[in-house]
């Protein structure tokens, strides 16, 4: 996940959007995208309700320049306007309901400058994959770790379990997510008063297509938009 391989794709894909101006991370988490998009020249601030975890990203070389606000990214402000707003790995899946995701999008838009662009990585549900009445898909087997899905299809939640086997120690680690189509995205977005510009497969912008299992989709902003979100 950090190593050059992984992120500088995401890196040349983010500070090409920013196009010189600033960027607003909703998870700025341990600073995985944030630090060396900061490296490239871009001015990052980020949002995130993780103390640890920003700890952790404080510990590393170029930190300062990092600006954070600690909060819900769905409705924490920030007294400033940027060109890029972009969510990594799947994170407006954490946030569980509708509503909040909505509100994120709104949150995005409000925070965005005419014409900036609003950046997400999420995975794409792979429900065409479960036998009718099943809700278990494994997707890691091997001796040292289990990973599934867990599919509530009425309530549109994912709950990812991993089983680790680590010094002979077993380890679990489960997290829940409020998975979401791209159609459905696109509406929030045009809630917000964003359009879809682009959508890829990947960072390298292959090409999306029905057997895409993750989308990066670019979503513009189009009109004015009101205050963030109470």
């Amino acid at each position: 996940m950090f190593g050059p391989a992984v992120l500088d794709p995401v890196v040349d894909f983010l500070a090409a959007l920013a196009q010189g101006g600033s960027a607003l991370e909703f998870g700025v988490g341990t600073g995985r995208v944030a630090l060396p998009l900061s490296h490239r020249g871009v001015r990052v601030h980020g949002i995130d309700n993780s103390e640890a975890m920003v700890a952790q990203m404080r510990t590393k070389p170029g930190s300062a320049a990092i600006g954070v606000s600690m909060g819900d990214f769905a409705n924490t402000s920030v007294n400033s306007t940027f060109q890029l707003v972009y969510l990594v790995f799947n994170a407006i899946t954490n946030l569980t309901t509708q509503d909040e995701q909505v509100d994120c999008f709104r949150n995005a838009a409000a925070h965005l400058e005419p014409g900036g662009f609003l950046v997400a990585e999420v995975f794409v549900p792979e429900l065409q994959r479960l036998p009718r009445g099943d809700k278990f898909r494994a997707f890691t087997v091997t001796p040292a770790h289990l990973a599934f899905d867990e599919y509530d299809v009425a309530a549109q939640l994912c709950t990812s379990h991993h089983y680790f086997v680590a010094d002979g120690t077993l380890q679990t680690f489960l997290s829940t997510h409020r998975y979401v189509w791209p159609a459905e995205l696109d509406l929030m977005a045009r809630l917000a008063g964003m359009r879809l510009r682009e959508r890829w497969n990947d960072w390298t912008r292959g090409p999306f297509t029905d057997q895409s299992t993750d989308h990066i989709s670019v979503w513009q902003k189009t009109s004015p938009q009101t205050a963030a979100p109470a």
